[in-house]
């Protein structure tokens, strides 16, 4: 007896190492070769600022409150703010979720009357693979932190509806952490009312029910009231930038890609593990129908996995296109209880090996989408790409321009990054370009398309004219220069030499042609009629 609990214990652990191994490896590998592409930019360049710059000049065009701009901030002065500096934060992040998810799934099982060491290893088994949450640990946006924060008040919640259970009254603690979380959901992202709305439900599932005392009651108004409070700054923010983004936004939507970007947040596209995905959705509603506790736990994680992506395509469809893709991964957090419990909340049985069956399937692609990921090293914005373009043909007394000004971001982080010295002229000016004129055709105040005067006027600047060559940088081209206005101005007298595309950044090299030659060339074009 004892040689076989050993046995099983080293097979248990051989596995959980494994699994850690994976989460790890593909949250890091390649991650430091990847430059910032340019919502990264955004981040590092706000934190670089300065609280002063965080507080006063961000909320004036950035539709997301400064809340995580500052975290980063006092991240990187601690780590530095090189790019590891800045990647770690989001490391320590994706990382420490697994843990916590994992007590979450246990808490779940004891919740439901179910195996809490099974469910627990299983939620982290599926969080180590998550497409979203893997993706999401290597961003410098505050998605990592919004999935933790997510996973804290998931868990939470789950611990207060045992305590209603249980002592028919509000456990202290966990109703601290489900407003913390609450209240930094709504500060971390212009979308976390979203979120705010899934918890709630939640809450009033698992939490609401006759009997609560009148300290109770307290306790849910004065806390809730004191978030809101707390919340107040940001939704003025949120207010003021709304209407700018939702009138001059540049994405669109189609209804085409919605089940493909479901698929990722839930399981992983394909047919195989969609099929998976439901038969796992199928299992856990039937393991969690039994009884009014497993009845509310399942209620509260399918609004926490369902209303907020729900809600975003909806946004999306009547009002304004969102980045369902980055701003909807936490919904992975509740998922991946819900899949745990499918495939592992069953002890015997046919239902025990369809559940095993269909989390393997997802499992298995889950990794392989991961492992195709992680061979495509480079990032989604290929900057150094573009700095090796330009350092190779770049001379001292060239100009480069960037336009639209937010351009220059991620090419001057990659600049740093290989430890190149080549200034980089946003235009008209560095972000923010406020008050400047011009108009903003993707929702930020920040960056402006400016009209074909100003553009002459820039062109023909004496030391814009001086240069030997003028390098024009343009991201998101037919968004800012539509009809090529700019590169038609600082054409005139000048030559195409070199090019560097890779979608969004176009670099174009334009050498001034000698004054004689410009001369002889019509005298050349009539000998030759």
């Amino acid at each position: 007896m004892q040689r076989g609990i050993t046995t099983s214990s080293v097979l248990g652990l051989c596995g959980a190492l494994a699994l850690l191994a994976a989460a790890i490896g593909f949250r890091l590998y390649g991650s430091l070769q990847e430059p910032f592409w340019l919502d990264e930019a955004y981040s590092a360049y706000a934190a670089g600022k300065g609280f002063h710059f965080l507080w006063h000049v961000v909320p004036s065009y950035e539709t997301h409150p400064p809340f995580y701009y500052s975290l980063l901030r006092v991240w990187t002065l601690v780590f530095g703010d090189s790019l590891a500096g800045y990647r770690t934060l989001g490391f320590v992040a994706g990382l420490a979720t697994l843990p916590l998810i994992g007590l979450a799934g246990r808490d779940a099982a004891r919740a439901a009357g179910l195996d809490p060491a099974r469910i627990g290893w299983g939620t982290v088994a599926f969080a180590a693979l998550s497409i979203a949450l893997v993706a999401m640990t290597r961003e410098v946006r505050p998605y990592p932190i919004m999935i933790l924060v997510y996973t804290v008040t998931t868990w939470a919640l789950i611990r207060l509806g045992i305590a209603v259970d249980r002592d028919r009254r509000i456990a202290t603690r966990p109703y601290a952490a489900y407003l913390i979380g609450l209240a930094l959901m709504l500060w971390l992202h212009n979308l976390g009312l979203l979120y705010a709305a899934a918890i709630g439900v939640a809450l009033a599932v698992l939490v609401l029910r006759r009997g609560l005392s009148q300290r109770d009651w307290g306790l849910l108004i004065g806390g809730h009231l004191l978030v809101a409070l707390v919340w107040l700054p940001a939704l003025l923010i949120l207010i003021d930038q709304a209407p700018t983004w939702v009138n001059t936004t540049w994405l669109t939507f189609t209804w085409s890609g919605v089940p493909w970007r479901l698929a990722v947040l839930y399981a992983a596209p394909g047919a195989p593990p969609g099929v998976a995905l439901f038969v796992l959705a199928g299992l856990a509603i039937w393991r969690l129908a039994d009884g009014a506790p497993r009845q509310r736990l399942a209620a509260a994680l399918f609004a926490l996995a369902i209303i907020p992506a729900a809600a975003s395509v909806l946004l999306s469809a009547l009002v304004a296109p969102i980045f369902i893709m980055r701003t909807m991964t936490p919904v992975a957090v509740p998922a991946m209880l819900l899949l745990a419990i499918g495939t592992l909340g069953w002890s015997f049985g046919w239902r025990r090996w369809l559940g095993v069956l269909a989390g393997l399937i997802v499992l298995v692609h889950m990794a392989l989408v991961d492992i195709r990921e992680r061979q495509h090293v480079g990032g989604a914005e290929d900057w150094y790409g573009a700095v090796d373009f330009l350092a190779k043909r770049w001379r001292p007394g060239d100009v480069v321009l960037a336009y639209p000004n937010e351009s220059a971001l991620p090419l001057d982080f990659a600049l740093s990054d290989r430890g190149i010295a080549i200034p980089v002229r946003p235009i008209p000016t560095a972000v923010p370009s406020i008050g400047v004129g011009g108009w903003y055709p993707t929702g930020s105040r920040g960056v402006v398309s400016l009209p074909r005067p100003r553009l002459r006027a820039i062109a023909q600047e004496p030391g814009v004219q001086a240069a030997p060559t003028i390098w024009l940088l343009r991201s998101g081209a037919r968004t800012y220069d539509r009809g090529n206005v700019f590169l038609r101005e600082l054409r005139h007298g000048r030559r195409p030499i070199a090019r560097f595309f890779h979608q969004p950044i176009d670099l174009i090299g334009l050498r001034r042609v000698p004054l004689s030659a410009r001369r002889a060339a019509p005298a050349a074009a009539a000998a030759a009629r």
